[in-house]
């Protein structure tokens, strides 16, 4: 064992290790394996990461990866929280694209020192876990990376003191539109690319989000893409079975092929969505109008444009009781849904929006301001960004990447290359 990874053993026995500050000896932070690590091997069951670590894992194929974010260069040096059965095992554990075998005889939980390496900037640092041999049924249990030195100064950015579940899911972003001041906004138009290799799993493309709900398409599996309409019921409940029938989201009209049904786990109310397989590369226009029935509610109303079919499809028309308003809170966000998915990056970019006004005029939609949600803000996860790029706004989360935008930013596009729709609102379709 060289000199530095000796001293590291001594200072974590003496001082033990903290997930906050150090402990006076040096500054040594325990990095929870829960919440910060991901199955990144071909083969990724799902929840294989307990809520103590890696646990009885016996698969050679699988590969297990973990980040955190340092804000200072110097020296890291990197130990793991972890036991074996057995007789023992052999690990292969890469830090930054460096590998070092250890080999394992512990058979009560210790604090094992790995490697040291010189970090020249501040950033995300991954760890790769492989398993190289093993004397008995399992490889080892990982509950910890142990990490000290100059580069492990605070702040270090991992998720802690936070859920797990939002922290691996990843930050989600969002790009807010400046609506054209003192006009009656009934429509909103937009127009969604997502580019080639960036159709993630688990992701969801909102294009149309308005106050009380959103409209998007998503990449729901290996098999199946959607184009996802919801509205919120005023009624505030995360449980869809509680909301009393006055504050009920109605259909008023469903489109072709359609299914309708109701949302829940973050407020709830009234879903519809169509399985279409949408293609990375191809522009996807989104149409929303919302005007209030003078009746005390409001209809919403969404229709997507298959751009593979070339016609406008009527998804959904619903009735939201208890509210009058016209379209307000126009936004797009992005998001990943599949916790499992939160380590691969994904982009989208929006473009050529319109707002059109109660009289039928169309105004331009050039301004945006970028936001995020409190996974980011909490500063577990710093993978986040957006911004204009000619055009186009674009949005990019989760994959840990080192690069992320200031909250608040207002970014305005070009208008170069824009065309104004031409669109018959009259002759959209009803069913």
């Amino acid at each position: 064992m060289n000199k530095f990874l000796t001293l590291l053993f001594s200072f974590v026995l003496l001082c033990g290790y903290t997930s906050a500050q150090g402990t006076g000896c040096s500054q040594v932070i325990g990095i929870p394996l829960h919440g910060n690590t991901y199955i990144t091997s071909n083969d990724k069951p799902r929840n294989f990461i307990k809520e103590f670590g890696i646990t009885e894992w016996k698969d050679a194929s699988v590969k297990f990866s973990s980040w955190f974010k340092v804000s200072n260069p110097g020296e890291l040096y990197v130990s793991l929280r972890s036991k074996t059965y057995g007789d023992g095992a052999k690990l292969k554990i890469t830090v930054n694209e460096s590998p070092t075998v250890i080999e394992l005889k512990n058979k009560t939980w210790a604090i094992i020192p790995v490697c040291g390496t010189t970090i020249s900037k501040s950033g995300y640092v991954r760890i790769d876990f492989e398993g190289v041999a093993k004397q008995g049924e399992f490889f080892a249990d990982i509950s910890d990376i142990v990490i000290s030195g100059t580069a492990a100064k605070e702040p270090v950015y991992f998720v802690r003191e936070f859920e797990t579940y939002w922290g691996r899911r990843g930050p989600s972003v969002h790009m807010g539109y400046t609506l054209p001041e003192n006009e009656t906004i009934e429509w909103f138009y937009n127009e969604v690319t997502v580019p080639e290799g960036q159709d993630v799993i688990g992701s969801y493309y909102m294009s149309n989000g308005f106050s009380g709900g959103y409209f998007g398409m998503q990449a729901n599996s290996e098999t199946e893409r959607r184009i996802l309409f919801s509205v919120w019921s005023p009624f505030s409940t995360d449980n869809p079975n509680e909301i009393p029938e006055e504050d009920r989201i109605k259909t008023l009209a469903r489109g072709e092929d359609v299914h309708i049904g109701e949302f829940g786990n973050e407020g709830s109310g009234g879903q519809s969505y169509l399985k279409y397989p949408w293609k990375a590369g191809n522009t996807y226009k989104f149409l929303t109008r919302i005007r209030p029935d003078g009746k005390g509610n409001t209809m919403f109303t969404s229709y997507f444009f298959a751009t593979d079919e070339s016609r406008w499809r009527l998804i959904a028309s619903f009735l939201r009781p208890k509210t009058d308003t016209w379209y307000k809170g126009a936004h797009s966000f992005l998001e990943n849904f599949i916790p499992e998915q939160g380590y691969i990056t994904r982009k989208v970019q929006f473009g050529n929006q319109w707002a059109v006004t109660n009289k039928g005029k169309w105004i331009p939609v050039t301004q945006g301001r970028f936001t995020y949600d409190a996974t980011a803000n909490a500063g577990v996860r710093q993978d986040y960004q957006g911004g204009a790029d000619g055009n186009r706004f674009y949005l990019q989360n989760c994959g840990f990447f080192d690069e992320n935008t200031v909250y608040h930013t207002v970014f305005d596009r070009s208008t170069q290359g824009d065309v104004k729709p031409k669109i018959n609102l009259k002759k959209l379709p009803t069913k």
